[in-house]
């Protein structure tokens, strides 16, 4: 009876009644985990109330306490991470440890974990150099950066939230994005798993800045014909400004696809595990010109490349 009552509830949340929320706080209050675990992401992503992630947080950590298996998973990632709330990397590896003895995935991350070069808190214990590759704009490689099992990682993990890189138009009506076109998966921070968030740490330390200052890590698949136009990376009048552009390499079989930029000529091709990075503003704060760059047309074969843009503040909540 409370599951039909909650799918009504979702489903006139969806029509955008927000009468389906106070249905969901009651069926919520009374311990139900799916009505907690639904509440939960509610105020997780701001449908019909006010965006809440410390709210949202605590909700998937009432769901996993309540028996919610996926409310289970997420409380795990996010006590990892410490998004939206506190973080104890230690606690989360024994959750992680405790669902690989029976959930397949987690396995896998766990395994990675184990094998990883990290310190107690999950940060690495070294990088490799990065590589000067221009000065103008300040770009470099970091040879080696992931493993090929984390970057076969990223890409299997992703391929379940792949869809077609999607833009607003003029008429904010949701279009396929022309400039990119990708498909893309985003690893937000609620799934951002622990084997993912020590990976998203490596890129901190090598980027020189902290893991908070990140933005969500996206993986970019790209098929014959696909590609990213000219663009830049950041973004006029933010006040928290993309500084840095990181961009890992997850693979070797594909032809075509060479990261360019189009004021200077110069082009990139990393291999597996390779991450390309370059600054996005010059020394005033405005955007530097010479940072736009381009995809180019994969020809042949599957590119994939994960993407994750630097802040110059704290992004996370």
């Amino acid at each position: 009876m409370t599951s039909q009552r909650l799918n009504e509830a979702l489903r006139m949340i969806d029509a955008g009644n927000e009468a389906g929320v106070q249905i969901v706080r009651e069926i919520a209050s009374a311990g139900d985990p799916d009505g907690l675990f639904a509440l939960a992401d509610l105020f997780w992503s701001g449908t019909l109330v006010p965006q809440n992630p410390v709210q949202g947080r605590l909700l998937f950590e009432y769901a996993a306490s309540y028996g919610h298996p996926e409310g289970n998973l997420l409380a795990t990632n996010l006590l990892g991470s410490g998004v939206a709330g506190t973080r104890n990397w230690p606690a989360a590896l024994e959750r992680l440890e405790a669902e690989a003895r029976v959930i397949p995935e987690r396995r896998i991350a766990a395994d990675l974990v184990a094998a990883m070069n990290i310190d107690a808190e999950g940060n690495p214990a070294a990088i490799p150099a990065g590589r000067t590759l221009s000065e103008h704009p300040r770009a470099s490689m970091f040879e080696g950066l992931l493993t090929a099992a984390e970057c076969d990682y990223l890409i299997k993990t992703a391929d379940r939230l792949f869809e077609p890189s999607m833009v607003y138009n003029e008429a904010h009506e949701l279009v396929r994005d022309t400039i990119r076109t990708s498909d893309g998966g985003a690893f937000h921070w609620a799934i951002e798993d622990p084997a993912i968030h020590a990976i998203n740490r490596r890129i901190a330390a090598a980027t020189g800045t902290a893991y908070e200052q990140g933005e969500a890590l996206q993986i970019l698949r790209y098929i014959p014909g696909q590609e990213y136009r000219p663009h830049f990376d950041f973004v006029n009048g933010a006040t928290n400004q993309r500084l840095w552009t990181a961009l890992v390499y997850l693979n070797d079989h594909y032809q075509g696809g060479e990261t360019r930029f189009v004021r200077t000529g110069l082009e990139v091709r990393g291999r597996t595990g390779d991450m390309l990075l370059f600054w996005n503003i010059q020394g005033d704060g405005h955007g530097d010109p010479l940072a736009e760059h381009a995809g180019l047309p994969v020809t042949s074969g599957t590119k994939y490349l994960a993407t994750r843009w630097i802040r110059e503040g704290r992004w996370i909540p």
